[in-house]
């Protein structure tokens, strides 16, 4: 198959009969956005989201440009006063380095929220339309491998929607031969 969501952090009585975990569902790491352990609520998390989120609005607004382009202006302008010395050019290369390696985390955190955002709003799309493929929920957290595979299916897809000259080709029939020929390409191995 292309993708099932992984189960890590479901609590045992909340699987359904007949499922399992792997041995790699007992990483206590970060849950994939596809469990329900990921919508669970932790006061460090949403602290941290709500500064991320506040400061990241506020380093995209005028404002912030403008106390940048200030900065460099009068650090520029006293550089004859420091006779352009190396400690004066150390504290533009210090506080800009710092700033910058700060604010690449608030910018990444705001970033995966921004994309699980994206993802659940695709999922509810996916969900509602009857003739798509549900297999596709969920598949941001998918192997490089089963994405790779899934793209193939659907440029062949593509090539027979193309060649048949009409849009009634089965996907979720493409997509498991695609799964099926990754199946016999491991046996052959």
């Amino acid at each position: 198959m292309c993708y099932l969501p992984v189960m890590s952090n479901i609590p045992e009585k909340e699987m359904r009969p007949g499922e399992s975990r792997s041995s790699a569902d007992s990483i206590d790491t970060v849950p994939q956005t596809s469990s329900p352990a990921y919508a669970a609520r932790n006061p460090v998390t949403r602290a941290f989201d709500n500064f991320a989120s506040s400061v990241t609005r506020l380093a995209g607004s005028p404002i912030a440009f403008g106390i940048a382009v200030i900065t460099v202006i009068v650090w520029a302008v006293t550089g004859p006063f420091f006779h352009y010395s190396d400690a004066w050019q150390l504290v533009i290369n210090t506080g800009t380095t710092i700033i910058t390696f700060l604010m690449v985390f608030m910018i990444q955190q705001s970033q995966n929220k921004d994309s699980v955002a994206m993802h659940l709003k695709l999922n509810e799309l996916l969900a509602s339309h009857r003739a798509a493929n549900n297999q596709l929920i969920g598949i941001e957290d998918a192997s490089e491998d089963d994405l790779r595979r899934l793209a193939e299916a659907y440029l062949r897809l593509a090539s027979r929607v193309g060649t048949q000259g009409k849009h009634t080709v089965d996907v979720d029939a493409c997509v498991e031969e695609t799964g099926a020929a990754k199946g016999k390409e491991h046996e052959r191995a």
